[in-house]
């Protein structure tokens, strides 16, 4: 299994194109999928990470209404990355305005996907996290 760390800013180009960092590009495969994610950021997952996701939600109930509306609007904003021949994505309009995302962008690996965030959002999110950081890591129970 392929474990996705660190903090890498970036800009987006003129054409809301974006490259994945080569750290978390390397560990992230040829084929992956952005989504809308939790806390105004989006989401990025390998091939073998959404499989997984998908394959765990195939036990949801027709008739549980509220996991099957999480999941249409899990899987609706599911979209296959497609690169350019330099390794550029273009942002998908419906999320980069999700994620409040203008110009400058905060990729952060977060297990097994990363996130991506506006860099506003980001900051604001992580401030004082360095402040409390010992309580965050008891709450991981590690």
């Amino acid at each position: 299994m392929r474990f996705l760390t660190g903090e890498y800013f970036h800009k987006l180009d003129a054409k809301n194109r974006i490259r994945i960092p080569a750290k978390l590009k390397k560990e992230l495969g040829d084929s992956y999928f952005f989504t809308k994610g939790t806390n105004g950021c989006l989401f990025i997952f390998s091939q073998e990470a959404i499989e997984e996701k998908l394959a765990a939600l195939q036990d949801v109930k027709l008739s549980d209404e509220e996991k099957q509306r999480g999941l249409r609007a899990f899987t609706k904003s599911l979209v296959a990355a497609e690169e350019d021949n330099q390794g550029r994505i273009v942002l998908n309009p419906a999320l980069k305005k999700f994620a409040g995302i203008n110009d400058e962008i905060v990729f952060c690996g977060s297990g097994t996907r990363i996130d991506v965030w506006s860099k506003e959002r980001y900051e604001e999110y992580f401030s004082g996290t360095d402040d409390n950081f010992d309580d965050l890591l008891k709450a991981l129970d590690i």
